[in-house]
């Protein structure tokens, strides 16, 4: 039976999140009716990359399954984008090896927060960035996201009732930079906990209004208690860019 990979890309926003509830809309739902009704099976199981929350968004989700018949890469994408809510696409389909799992087999994954600092946010970026109209120091925001680069135990940032094994976790990348009066965050690591890049912004934030030290975020960060540590940033200005398997191309 075809195994296959697709890159999904939606708009979070009417969105329960990725994965399927008893009630509400999730992609993971959406995507599975979709495949029902393309292969007129009850239910395609299908597996995702990053369980994104309710609100956040993605350009580069990566989901796999097993359909009982074949189906050209290039009609798939057609197929499941006429079949689709107009809020999710696919972008490219390719057949993998059957031990191919977008979650299991990726090396890392890419987000990126924005969030707009003016006095004034615009009305057509309430739906992709978080609005917090305060000056923030550029160097404490930037210290404070250096603090996450290396291998840590990320507990101060989880969301209660997580269920993983272990919450260390390796990050590659932190980066926080402005455009205009944008922060645009960028972090990359080998795993997240559930709201731990909103709880990364949330720690930016308060260091860059002088209201935590940055100093006292890395106790945060050692202290492995949640209690310890700024809340999480609002979900909208969250995006999963990218997730990186091996073989990939360099992005």
């Amino acid at each position: 039976m075809p195994h296959y990979r697709v890159l999904l890309a939606y708009d979070g926003t009417d969105f329960l999140g990725w994965q399927s509830q008893a009630r509400g809309r999730t992609v993971q739902g959406a995507l599975e009716e979709a495949l029902a009704l393309l292969s007129g099976e009850t239910r395609i199981a299908v597996a995702a990359a990053g369980r994104t929350d309710s609100g956040v968004h993605a350009l580069g989700q990566v989901v796999c399954f097993v359909l009982a018949r074949h189906w050209e890469p290039e009609g798939l994408v057609r197929a499941l984008n006429g079949t689709l809510p107009r809020d999710v696409r696919a972008l490219v389909a390719s057949l993998v090896a059957p031990d191919f799992h977008a979650r299991r087999s990726a090396l890392s994954k890419l987000y990126r927060y924005e969030l707009d600092t003016a006095a004034i946010q615009l009305p057509t970026r309430r739906r992709y960035a978080a609005h917090a109209p305060f000056t923030l120091d550029r160097e404490r925001v930037a210290a404070a996201a250096a603090l996450f680069v290396g291998r840590h135990d990320f507990a101060s940032l989880a969301s209660a009732g997580s269920d993983v094994k272990t919450t260390e976790r390796t990050v590659t990348r932190s980066h926080a930079t402005f455009s205009g009066e944008t922060l645009v965050y960028e972090v990359e690591a080998d795993g997240f906990l559930r709201k731990m890049v909103r709880s990364m912004v949330g720690g930016l934030l308060a260091a860059g209004r002088g209201t935590v030290g940055v100093e006292t975020l890395r106790e945060a960060l050692l202290a492995r208690d949640r209690r310890t540590w700024p809340a999480p940033a609002p979900a909208c200005g969250l995006c999963l860019v990218s997730v990186r398997y091996p073989g990939d191309d360099a992005r």
